[in-house]
């Protein structure tokens, strides 16, 4: 009886501790989207009380998951270093599977330009805060894009002397998505000529 009894309150236990990590989960990315947003508006002032009362979760939430903004920014730069690295590395692959790496590098440039603002934020807001998850952004960014550079090279399609860190010189001076279209158009078309055989 007694092994019983024990066995249901494991077995309660069990199926509650799914629900809690997923409610865990679901206050960790509304922590992360708002801290996106509010850095994106309003820059790396924002206060953590803001950050939650903008997730709608507690304070004392907020820094359960991430206790100092240090922190909350460093987990936001790796999700955006995720997606980053996730989107080149499919350009790179879509290479490998006989794609024109000029069309990819393009896409590239257009995303780098229309990116959203969170993302920009985030970066930036870090620059001060996490800078060895910014270089890690950079080495895995680097080594995806390699790929590209190197079919490239290999199709006679860029000067010789280009190299994969010419490519971050050309992101580092991508002009906002401010610009117009028809201008931005014009600066990725004269950043490819520069690079291009």
């Amino acid at each position: 009886m007694f092994g019983q009894a024990g066995d249901k309150q494991a077995t309660s236990i069990q199926r509650e501790t799914p629900v809690v990590r997923a409610d865990s989960l679901r206050n960790r990315e509304r922590i992360l989207t708002a801290a996106g947003a509010l850095l994106a508006a309003r820059g790396e002032g924002v206060g953590m009380d803001e950050i939650a009362a903008e997730a709608g979760v507690a304070v004392g939430t907020l820094y359960r998951h991430f206790p100092t903004k240090s922190d909350l920014i460093a987990a936001a730069l790796a999700e955006l270093t995720e997606r980053l690295v996730a989107d080149v590395r499919s350009a790179a692959d879509r290479v490998d599977n006989g794609a024109d790496p000029v069309a990819e590098l393009r896409g590239l440039l257009e995303w780098l330009i229309t990116k959203p603002a969170a993302d920009k934020a985030i970066k930036a807001a870090a620059t001060g805060l996490a800078s060895d998850a910014l270089q890690e952004m950079e080495s895995r960014g680097f080594a995806e894009l390699d790929r590209i550079t190197a079919v490239a090279h290999a199709r006679g399609l860029l000067h010789p002397d280009i190299t994969t860190a010419d490519f971050a010189l050309i992101a580092a001076t991508a002009p906002d998505d401010t610009l117009p279209a028809a201008a931005r158009d014009r600066w990725i078309e004269l950043a490819l000529r520069s690079v291009l055989a």
